[in-house]
């Protein structure tokens, strides 16, 4: 039984791996321009913001630490949510890892909220203290 799962797992993983061509992507260029001439009509996306502010600003490299800091978070977030995920579905019934996995999600979900609140509070007052 095993060795025919692993057959077709194989032939699946060949199958696959063929059919990934390679593409000619659109440069970046190209699809900003893309971007500004359909949303800039309406001001719903503007890709020259970059360009308006000086990245040696202290505050811009604050911005793009905290960032970083918060891509972080997220990756962690996701890996104690799959980590709890699969600790809950491989417990086998077992009542102690269950809860275990239970408090982990409760405990992961509770620290990502109280991080972006803090990050969304933190903006807010920045943008209403730098506006006046």
């Amino acid at each position: 039984m095993k060795k025919k799962i692993l057959v077709i797992a194989g032939l699946f993983v060949v199958l696959f791996s063929s059919l990934a061509w390679g593409v000619h992507a659109q440069n970046v260029d190209d699809a900003i321009q893309g971007l500004d001439n359909s949303a800039g009509r309406v001001n719903a996306f503007n890709t020259q913001v970059k360009e308006q502010f000086d990245t040696n600003f202290l505050s811009t490299k604050a911005g793009q630490i905290i960032g970083l800091i918060l891509s972080f978070i997220g990756v962690l977030f996701l890996g104690l949510m799959i980590y709890a995920g699969i600790l809950w579905m491989t417990s086998s019934g077992n009542e102690q890892t269950v809860a275990t996995a239970k408090d982990l999600i409760i405990n992961a979900v509770i620290g990502i909220i109280i991080v972006f609140a803090a990050y969304a509070l933190t903006s807010f007052l920045g943008r209403e203290l730098l506006l006046k």
